[in-house]
């Protein structure tokens, strides 16, 4: 789980219940696999959403 464009990966922290146990949980990037166009190619890219959001902000 890997954004190729701004390099956005999983991170780690702790699960705190309400007393107090801490267990490790990880949070992913929300990623999807879509093709955007690059120079006028179409190239299959793993992104998460905030750059794929910006890409299509780009494009209007």
């Amino acid at each position: 789980m890997k954004c190729e464009i701004c390099g956005k990966t999983a991170q780690s922290g702790r699960n705190v219940s309400h007393s107090k146990r801490r267990t490790l949980r990880r949070w992913l990037p929300n990623v999807h696999r879509t093709t955007i166009m690059v120079e006028g190619e179409p190239i299959r890219v793993k992104i998460c959403t905030r750059c794929l959001r910006t890409q299509y902000k780009a494009a209007r």
